[in-house]
């Protein structure tokens, strides 16, 4: 009976610590699943695009600007009574008519582009000449302000003997922004950016989400 008693005892024990373990561990996963989690502090918009458009480098050859303007300056002349084309060589030749008096005379002007900060480009006047006419180069320019149809993107400056393109200003049907990034002639290289809108595409509400 003495021996009975001390392992009664020890059963009792073991059963006991069992139940206090099993209580233990209810209670811990109780806490784990219940117990308040701070939540992290994502900083506004770190999600969010900053930015409303896209910009790209486009690379071309005098050639191909050569026939995109002359392109452009036929559809925009096409109801107009006088003509002119330009010519991309190692530096950009205006050649045309002007009306003078009751008449046309043959028109040719060459230019040197220096492009801006901004990405227009202003055409330095070289030489220019008016048929037989000797006229002095800020007249000849005033002429060609006054008669020589222009899209307003295009300023004809006779004081400064120039002619600015503001090309960012050019109205263009995509909704694309373009400027221009490099136009070395000499070395025919010649660059512009293009930025896209995110909303030309429909994208500009999703990326702000």
């Amino acid at each position: 009976m003495e021996q009975e008693k001390p392992n009664k005892n020890l059963w009792k024990s073991s059963f006991i610590a069992l139940l206090l373990l099993n209580f233990s561990v209810l209670v811990i996963i109780a806490l784990l699943i219940f117990w308040p989690v701070e939540r992290s502090k994502v900083p506004a918009g770190e999600h969010q695009t900053t930015q409303n458009s896209s910009e790209f480098i486009i690379r071309t050859t005098k050639k191909n600007l050569n026939e995109l303007i002359n392109a452009y300056m036929y559809e925009y002349m096409k109801d107009s009574k006088h003509k002119y084309s330009v010519s991309l060589e190692e530096d950009v030749q205006l050649v045309g008519e002007l009306p003078v008096f009751s008449t046309t005379v043959p028109l040719s002007i060459r230019l040197e582009p220096f492009v801006q900060d901004n990405g227009d480009v202003v055409l330095k006047q070289k030489s220019i000449s008016l048929g037989l006419l000797e006229l002095p180069n800020k007249k000849v320019m005033e002429y060609m302000s006054k008669y020589l149809p222009m899209p307003n993107w295009v300023t004809i400056n006779p004081d400064d003997e120039e002619i600015y393109v503001a090309v960012t200003q050019m109205d263009i049907k995509s909704n694309f922004h373009v400027s221009v990034e490099q136009m070395d002639l000499e070395a025919n290289n010649l660059s512009f950016k293009l930025k896209v809108p995110y909303e030309t595409l429909g994208i500009e509400t999703f990326l702000s989400k």
